[in-house]
């Protein structure tokens, strides 16, 4: 009987394409991981978060970069820790550093991520997006969850010209799809 081999790899690993200027790409060796704040314990996890990640948890709906990783507020206690990490220990890094003071979870096989930028990204994105992407109203660091072709999406602006956008890991090549025939439209 022969062996098999199994071998993890996230569902659009080495995705990168360019468009009419826009890039889209999937990040290699994204790893996610949330943060949930025990009741009673908010203040002592806050605390935690701050002494590992040099940064406190920004506001609701914000995100913010703290070294090599960013933090993004999704809820009152609700939180995720966004950063490169390739071996499948993710959850044990982030729990290590918050010495346990707040609950995690692995949310690395979960979720597939797409990074979008270049100077027509906003317009690809507001094809398919029903948020308000206009800098005035979605400025960089901001965080919220939408619905782009019917999928649920976390989008992060990163930059500029630059989002992070999360989507369900099991529906990553519809969702690849739909950004790219948004970018063809609009290049």
């Amino acid at each position: 009987m022969p062996e098999f081999s199994l071998i993890s790899a996230p569902p659009l690993a080495g995705y990168d394409e360019t468009l009419g200027g826009i890039r889209l790409r999937a990040p290699e060796g994204l790893a996610i991981v949330s943060i949930a704040l025990p009741l009673g314990g908010e203040a002592a996890a806050e605390k935690a978060v701050k002494s590992a990640y040099g940064a406190a948890l920004p506001e609701m709906g914000q995100s913010v970069l703290a070294g090599d990783a960013r933090l993004v507020r999704l809820g009152v206690d609700q939180a995720f820790v966004i950063f490169d990490h390739t071996e499948p220990n993710a959850e044990g890094v982030v729990a290590g550093k918050l010495k346990d003071k707040a609950y995690t979870t692995d949310q690395t096989d979960v979720w597939v991520g797409l990074e979008i930028s270049g100077a027509g990204c906003r317009e690809a994105l507001e094809r398919i997006c029903p948020l308000d992407l206009h800098p005035d109203a979605f400025a960089v660091n901001q965080a919220a969850r939408t619905v782009m072709e019917h999928l649920g999406v976390l989008i992060i602006r990163t930059g500029e010209a630059a989002y992070l956008l999360l989507s369900a890991s099991s529906s990553a090549g519809t969702f690849q799809h739909a950004l790219h025939q948004s970018m063809k439209n609009v290049s």
